[in-house]
């Protein structure tokens, strides 16, 4: 779809974890979006199984040699999953103390979610201890909401203003989104919009024009107790509208971890057929196999169950488990 744009998914739910790390080559430019990556340290009463442990091992050497060339990584919020923080977590986060965040930030540009204006509390916390910590390996740490930065003379990285992360009054604050131009091609970044779900969230996503987006879906595994069910069917609504106007959607994240999701986005999919339109995930887009683990967790313990050992490290209490690698 686009030729002077290369994007390279990482780390995604197809891949096993939840992440949506991306790195995005132009002429002028290597921009790694969202360098984070985690587990559900509990999805359906059980921890990680070892696979996904085996996952998320080889997913964060992934994200490491990517960071290693390019120049720039953005931030669109400040979950585990979209950046990576500097202590010691080998359940949920697969990260050394302070190693494994110098190695993504060091020297690099960091474009990220204003940490001040637009947050909720969490993130707000979150956004002071990386620039403590993680951040100040970087060249240069700058908010990015509703800014564009230039590269090379034809590359433009444009971020929108904060938008919901999911509904107008989700608690779990809000996003930036990233459009990447080069000449006449557009890719657009939209993390964790849930759909999206948000209006004001579509008319930007409309107004940019992108030839291929990369989309954050609808959490249909929190319907009923998270997410209101009119709130999902919105999302799925103004999902049916991007994929008519763009040519090629990547949908990932919070819709994959339901493993009933493809059947819930059946008219989403008849309807970029109708318009000669595709939907992939990033696995697929990749030309990879889908390895979807955590909505297949439980089956996953009987069909491969884990050894003694890891058995007896399931055992361990939540700050033991932390400073220990499981035994895989």
């Amino acid at each position: 779809m686009l030729k002077k744009i290369k994007i390279t998914p990482l780390a995604a739910e197809s891949f096993g974890v939840r992440s949506m790390c991306t790195l995005v080559e132009t002429p002028d430019v290597e921009i790694l979006l969202d360098a984070g990556i985690s587990l559900c340290p509990y999805r359906f009463g059980l921890p990680p199984h070892p696979l996904e442990f085996k996952a998320i091992s080889t997913l964060r050497k992934h994200i490491a040699e990517a960071s290693e060339k390019a120049e720039v990584v953005t931030i669109s919020h400040y979950h585990f999953d979209h950046h990576t923080p500097s202590y010691e977590d080998w359940l949920v986060n697969w990260t050394e103390a302070n190693e494994t965040a110098r190695q993504i930030y060091q020297g690099k540009k960091v474009l990220m979610k204003n940490p001040k204006e637009n947050i909720n509390a969490s993130q707000r916390q979150r956004a002071w201890l990386f620039q403590k910590t993680g951040g100040k390996y970087a060249a240069s740490l700058e908010p990015a909401d509703g800014k564009s930065f230039t590269f090379g003379k034809r590359t433009l990285l444009r971020f929108s203003e904060a938008v919901p992360h999911g509904p107008e009054d989700s608690m779990l604050g809000w996003v930036i989104m990233a459009l990447i131009e080069y000449e006449d091609e557009r890719f657009m970044f939209a993390p964790d919009v849930q759909g999206p779900i948000a209006a004001r969230t579509l008319e930007l996503i409309q107004l940019a024009n992108p030839q291929v987006i990369m989309i954050g879906g609808p959490p249909f595994y929190l319907s009923g107790f998270k997410v209101d069910e009119a709130q999902l069917q919105q999302g799925l609504k103004n999902l049916a509208a991007v994929v008519e106007k763009v040519p090629l959607t990547i949908l990932e994240h919070h819709a994959l971890r339901d493993k009933h999701w493809q059947q819930k986005i059946t008219r989403v999919y008849e309807l970029a057929l109708r318009a000669g339109h595709k939907i992939m995930t990033a696995a697929e887009f990749a030309g990879e196999k889908n390895n979807f683990l955590e909505s297949k967790r439980k089956q996953l313990y009987l069909d491969a169950p884990p050894s003694k050992e890891f058995e007896n490290w399931m055992r361990e209490g939540l700050t033991k488990k932390s400073i220990t690698k499981p035994p895989i």
